[in-house]
């Protein structure tokens, strides 16, 4: 039963559909890890027991008699501490809402569990979600899967965490700037984030509403397709055939190419490689609109947060970590004609963007230009917070400048990923080209 850990969520729904797993052992053998596990605190910010039983026992119930209600009933995945669960408290990893219990589920989660998912319970994650990195001293900072001693990223950090522990089959947590994909790179995961208002963000603690999206870290760019189903309550993308030949790939240069450390690039250009030599056709591309649009992140994002969270913040700012503070506060002072001027300007050159890829299937680049950096580092050197928190957010931040679907594939190399940018919106043609190069990079 210990190998159902490491399987994907797709190979655990198919082997329930075949009568071969019963949703309840694999439930417990779950729970069982989780609770067993030396560092389950540090991932796990509450464990739904009696619901993930409950659930376990329905979905037997219907696996039994041949009334599954998708590929993934009863399959256990883990929510990201922002998702609203009846009952659970939901806190955002922030000791501003500590002993906040929603009374219902959000949407997305109310969807999941409509498609048979089971609940373990809910993740850790940065403070707010305003962090990149996945440090969070105020609740918990969990732990990377290939260095013990870095930050696992963030800031959907125990979601990456559960999986790449075994403890989850699927995360699912959020992106703003770089949120799912920064975890799942540094945990050799795929993470997708998804078009900002594809999937609801109903009863999702907001950081950013206009940045915010949905989506899952997982262990195959299947779980994603499944998994992105599952959050909307529609049917997956098929990716039978998928093949990189003749696929036109954009290798973005413009700021994302500089400063990238060194196992990172490797990681980068031996992925790059491999998926050339699997057929795809390659191009290096300049996007001055991406330099230009990414001095504005922090009016863009600042000014939309500390909007959000400003009257909380000033009411106990004493309760939270004082960078996450100090982040919020950058965006107190912006006048409101130059946030509305940044974002008029940013939809000309997101139209400029889209102009300039539009005969490519994808953009690559690296999905981190840095390796997770040290914990305890972080926790006393302010400088080095400040660097290694921009930097590993820069790359990803560009899908969401741009409005773009993204996904993260592993390298290789620990903890480098290569992402993939897709158009607005089409999530099901990114998933076929990702899926193809999943391949290439196996």
């Amino acid at each position: 039963m210990q190998e159902w850990l490491w399987m994907s969520a797709a190979d655990l729904g198919h082997k329930i559909g075949a009568g071969e797993i019963d949703p309840v052992a694999l439930t417990e053998t779950y729970l069982a890890a989780i609770d067993s596990h030396p560092v389950r605190d540090r991932i796990y910010s509450a464990i739904t027991h009696d619901r993930a039983r409950a659930e376990a026992s329905a979905a037997a119930d219907r696996a039994r008699m041949g009334q599954r209600l998708g590929p993934l009933d009863g399959v256990p995945i883990s929510w990201k501490d922002l998702f609203d669960t009846a009952g659970t408290e939901t806190c955002s990893g922030s000791a501003l809402l500590q002993g906040r219990v929603p009374g219902r589920d959000a949407k997305v989660l109310r969807a999941a569990t409509a498609a048979g998912l089971i609940c373990l319970g809910k993740t850790h994650m940065s403070e707010l979600a305003f962090s990149g990195l996945g440090l969070n001293p105020i609740t918990a900072t969990p732990p990377n899967v290939n260095d013990v001693q870095a930050v696992p990223g963030g800031s959907s950090s125990g979601a990456a965490a559960s999986v790449a522990f075994g403890l989850a089959a699927c995360g699912i947590g959020s992106d703003t700037g770089g949120s799912v994909r920064i975890p799942a790179a540094w945990n050799d995961l795929i993470g997708l984030k998804t078009t900002s208002g594809r999937v609801s963000l109903e009863g999702v603690v907001p950081l950013c509403e206009k940045f915010d999206t949905v989506g899952p870290l997982s262990r195959s760019v299947e779980d994603c397709a499944l998994m992105l189903a599952a959050l909307e309550g529609t049917r997956a993308v098929d990716l039978r055939g998928a093949s990189l030949d003749g696929i036109r790939l954009a290798a973005l240069q413009t700021e994302v190419m500089e400063d990238v450390r060194d196992a990172p690039l490797a990681g980068y250009r031996s992925a790059v490689d491999r998926l050339q030599a699997a057929g795809a056709m390659i191009d290096k591309i300049d996007a001055p609109e991406v330099a230009e649009a990414m001095p504005m992140s922090g009016i863009l994002f600042t000014a939309e947060a500390y909007g959000t969270w400003g009257t909380e913040i000033e009411a106990a700012p004493d309760k939270m970590f004082a960078p996450i503070l100090e982040r919020f506060r950058s965006g107190r002072d912006f006048k409101a004609s130059d946030y509305v001027a940044a974002w008029q300007r940013l939809e000309v050159l997101r139209a400029q963007w889209h102009a300039r890829v539009a005969g490519y299937d994808a953009v690559i680049l690296p999905s981190a230009p840095t390796l997770p950096p040290e914990a305890e580092r972080l926790m006393t050197d302010e400088d080095y917070y400040l660097t290694e928190n921009l930097l590993a957010l820069r790359n990803t931040r560009v899908g969401n400048l741009m409005g773009l679907c993204a996904v993260t594939l592993p390298t290789g190399i620990p903890s480098c990923g290569i992402m993939m940018c897709g158009k607005p919106f089409a999530e099901e043609r990114l998933l076929r080209v990702a899926a193809a190069a999943e391949v290439a990079l196996s």
